[in-house]
């Protein structure tokens, strides 16, 4: 069955109609969800599948404590090698969801590398990704490397500069990754 890793921006707390046409669909579906626990998108989203009284989400956290999981949903408590709250830190459990997920739905702000660094490793494990730019209001499904490095150019330079930086530090997708960034 699939399984959708559903992610975005942490300065999104407000979902647009057309994201929330989009859960609906999944809600409607019966599909399973897997999610983060930070602010903004994966608390919105929590809040209206808990609205819709959905059950079938895994709430995935890093290290020993979820900071949000609205609808007391069964947890995926990942270990992490570090006590440090970096990116690295809470990205660890976003490439455990990655693995697990069969399909992804990116809610971005047009500046979140870690939204965009999901979207890559979806793409590096050959899984389709749906990325909804929030600035634009429009949804793009991303299916191949080739479709990524379309989009890749098309982020502006600091963005760019962002996730070539960080990809050097996510060991998860690195070896092929800088050729796939260029």
């Amino acid at each position: 069955m699939t399984k959708i890793f559903i992610a975005g921006s942490r300065k999104i707390s407000k979902l647009s109609a057309e994201v929330l046409q989009r859960l609906d669909e999944i809600v409607a579906k019966s599909l399973p969800v897997v999610i983060g626990d930070a602010a903004g998108v994966d608390k919105s989203v929590q809040l209206f599948l808990h609205g819709k009284n959905y059950r079938h989400v895994e709430v995935f956290c890093s290290g020993t404590r979820c900071r949000n999981n609205v609808g007391d949903w069964p947890t995926r408590q990942v270990a992490v090698n570090s006590s440090r709250r970096d990116f690295n830190f809470y990205a660890t459990k976003d490439v455990r969801m990655s693995e697990e997920a069969s399909f992804g739905l990116m809610i971005w702000d047009g500046e979140s590398a870690g939204t965009l660094m999901n979207v890559l490793r979806l793409i590096k494990r050959n899984k389709n990704v749906v990325v909804f730019e929030a600035p634009k209001r429009r949804f793009l499904e991303l299916k191949n490397e080739s479709e990524w490095k379309d989009f890749f150019a098309a982020c502006s330079d600091e963005v760019r500069l962002r996730i070539e930086k960080l990809s050097g530090v996510d060991s998860k997708v690195t070896e092929p990754l800088q050729a796939s960034l260029l």
